[in-house]
């Protein structure tokens, strides 16, 4: 198995390499989809969040309301840090049971947005960081060169 971490900021690009490699047959981890896959509505994520930061991080139809979650923790450290130590678990699990569940000779894509600064780039084969510029010239219709 190969273990390819995919990194970069907003726009860099990373859902479009993200999407070249699933075309040329990798096994796509998107730690931004996990994320909201463990707080949705009746999964044990979600109630750990309420139970940390109240039933006012809930929307009327129970799901969480991610801007008002946001503007308390963006602006308290500690809440963050809260909010990181009951999500951040939950997306590795999550993670680790999708890489377990891929083929042995499978090429694996953790696309991981703060990959290095979550200490993740050494689980990983191989890390690339995502820039904002056009793929070269000489690659396929899928961006694999052919």
């Amino acid at each position: 198995m190969l273990k390819v971490g995919l990194t970069g900021g907003i726009g860099a690009g990373k859902s479009e390499v993200s999407r070249l490699l699933v075309e040329c047959g990798a096994v796509l981890i998107d730690a931004d989809r996990i994320a909201r896959e463990v707080v949705a509505p009746g999964t044990p994520g979600l109630a750990a969040v309420v139970e940390t930061f109240g039933e006012g991080v809930l929307t009327a139809d129970g799901s969480l309301d991610r801007p008002g979650l946001g503007s308390l923790v963006f602006a308290d450290p500690d809440k963050l840090a809260a909010l990181n130590a009951i999500v951040h678990p939950l997306v590795g699990a999550r993670s680790r049971e999708l890489e377990t569940a891929a083929p042995e000779d499978a090429v694996v894509v953790h696309d991981v947005p703060l990959l290095t600064e979550n200490g993740l780039a050494p689980s990983t084969t191989w890390s690339w960081s995502s820039t904002p510029t056009p793929p070269p010239s000489s690659t396929g219709s899928c961006g694999c060169a052919e």
